[in-house]
């Protein structure tokens, strides 16, 4: 497969990167530094510098162009303002999904939130809720597409080693997930029909991913 990610040299795709990679896949990360080209090459991929603040649909589509699988797993980071949980977490997002439309790329897959649902009922402006709000709508934009989607939304997320065991379902409750295996899952979902269509939850569990995977 060919497989673009959007948010290239964010740690989870860092890490999908790799796993893609090493599974013989070739890997395009977009990212808007230059400077990050060479931890994406480290990592088996390629890199797109594209800062998708700044780009058009028709610039991003070029870069999708002959995919298989787009993965948006950019976002602004915990160190931004409200104006780019906006602009990026919801934004680029919706760029990125109008690219794989005008790309033809009909396989696409959305990191989210947990708890990005609970976003319609918040009425505060704190950082956590616009960043919730940005991920709802994202999410809301793209299942009004005609794509194969799916939504992934993670829980709590910790550096710790990967399991390989999860918990994934359309609702699972609160919890954290490693990103090693949260890169792992997005991997999987690649090449699994029976993702297409759903907004899925992801915390650590007793299940290995291929068995979750497979039972969806």
């Amino acid at each position: 497969m060919r497989v673009v990610i959007a948010g290239g040299h964010g740690q989870i795709a860092l890490r999908l990167t790799k796993l893609l990679a090493d599974d013989g896949h070739e890997v395009v990360g977009l990212v808007r530094n230059p400077d990050h080209e060479a931890d994406l090459t480290a990592a088996g991929g390629q890199a797109a510098v594209l800062d998708l603040e700044q780009a058009d649909a028709a610039a991003v589509a070029e870069v999708l162009s002959g995919a298989d699988v787009a993965i948006f797993a950019a976002g602004a980071g915990p160190g931004s303002g409200n104006a780019r949980k906006d602009t990026v977490d919801r934004g680029a997002a919706a760029l990125f999904a109008d690219a794989s439309e005008q790309a033809g790329v009909r396989r696409h897959i959305q990191v989210g939130s947990m708890g990005a649902d609970r976003a319609p009922s918040l009425t505060d402006d704190e950082t956590f809720t616009v960043y919730l709000r940005a991920k709802w709508a994202a999410e809301e934009d793209l299942r009004s597409r005609d794509l194969d989607w799916t939504v992934l939304r993670p829980g709590g997320l910790t550096n710790d080693p990967g399991t390989g065991q999860v918990l994934l379902a359309d609702k699972t409750g609160n919890g954290r997930i490693s990103r090693d295996d949260v890169a792992l899952v997005l991997a999987g979902l690649c090449d699994t029909p029976a993702s297409i269509g759903r907004t899925l939850e992801l915390v650590a569990g007793q299940t290995p991913v291929a068995e979750a995977l497979t039972t969806l």
